[in-house]
């Protein structure tokens, strides 16, 4: 069985954690820290829950000047650069306990996003002073290292998931285009997919700011055209008829899906659906093929969710066969519900044929 995401903060790493303080700051009790972690309820901690009780450890067993204590965590950083994800505990440690405290909290974002990402950490700062955080986000957007330009971008994302959500720039996102702008033909793809995202999250309040965006960047260069199709994937995938036509998906009446079939009618929470189907042109046209679920919630209704297939372009005649599999297994994003649940085949946006199944 994997590990579950939360086991990033083991033993191992506790004992890491501590040793490395230990090395630069010798009053660190080190046996003490590590015996204020593992509590009784340790166990059942979550990810974000195991991560603050070992903030609010650190705090305990820091000294207690914020600069200091800063200072110290800034030199072990580095050495737990390995356990990149687990180290988001150190720009946590700012969000804690540094918000009324700019002038070493901002440096130290900085610091820490080159060995973890400061992405959730910023957010608090960018809620309480949204002006200053925006100047703050375009002189990273130059920064020489990509982790902080990439978080010039990441951490102003206006839905970052697992992050609070931005309500200012969800309602008016104009003040991150410049930051964007300067960062679409970023040498790095770490940074490039950040802007694809943050577009992305964008284009799911305000689809006609993204498309206009789109226009004025398709076509300039090779990175940033890739920047714009990923931008576009929400809208693509809601069958928005601009953002097709924006990337040569047209109508669909010459293309039949045909022979669509499902492996069984009923299947178990935890098992696979296995379905295949063909797609004929009979003319020339590009298709973007994808299929999509009908899942019933926990309420009873039922809610889509749209997978991509491929993209291909279909000659007069051509006949092309796909075979798929869609599981069931329960994750920690999505849990199943019994119910009777619908797998539908789309071209270019538009339902060209489904098929209901009962999950039990």
């Amino acid at each position: 069985m994997a590990e579950a995401l939360k086991d990033i903060y083991d033993v191992e790493f506790v004992g890491k954690l501590a040793k490395e303080i230990q090395c630069v700051y010798e009053e660190f009790d080190e046996k003490g820290f590590i015996q204020s972690i593992f509590v009784d309820d340790w166990e059942e901690k979550a990810l974000k829950s195991r991560m603050r009780h070992i903030t609010t450890c650190l705090h305990t067993f820091l000294p207690s000047d914020y600069e200091e204590a800063i200072g110290i965590l800034k030199k072990v950083a580095p050495q737990l650069a390995n356990d990149s994800l687990a180290s988001i505990i150190f720009p946590d440690f700012v969000e804690v306990y540094g918000l009324d405290k700019w002038d070493v909290s901002i440096p130290a974002l900085e610091w820490f996003t080159q060995y973890s990402t400061s992405e959730y950490g910023v957010r608090p700062f960018i809620q309480q002073d949204p002006e200053r955080m925006v100047a703050q986000m375009l002189e990273w957007s130059e920064h020489p290292n990509h982790h902080v330009r990439r978080l010039a971008s990441e951490g102003i994302r206006p839905r970052l998931p697992w992050g609070m959500a931005l309500g200012e720039f969800k309602a008016n996102p104009l003040p991150i285009l410049p930051i964007v702008e300067r960062l679409k033909e970023d040498e790095s793809l770490y940074v490039r997919k950040s802007v694809a995202n943050n577009l992305n999250d964008i284009s799911k309040d305000h689809p006609e700011l993204i498309l206009n965006l789109a226009k004025e960047w398709l076509g300039k260069h090779p990175d940033t055209d890739w920047i714009v199709k990923h931008a576009c994937r929400g809208l693509l995938k809601k069958g928005h008829p601009e953002a097709l036509a924006l990337f040569g998906f047209h109508g669909t009446l010459a293309v039949h899906v045909e022979n669509f079939t499902v492996d069984k009618m009923t299947l178990s929470i935890g098992e696979k659906i296995a379905f295949s189907f063909h797609v004929k042109g009979e003319e020339s046209t590009k298709v973007r093929i994808e299929y999509a679920v009908d899942f019933v919630k926990e309420n009873g209704n039922r809610s889509r969710r749209v997978f991509k297939v491929s993209e291909n372009i279909l000659s007069a005649g051509d006949m092309l066969s796909y075979h798929k599999s869609h599981s069931f297994k329960d994750l920690t994003t999505r849990k199943h519900y019994n119910g009777m649940h619908t797998l539908s085949i789309l071209i270019n946006g538009e339902e060209k044929a489904s098929l209901d199944f009962h999950l039990e």
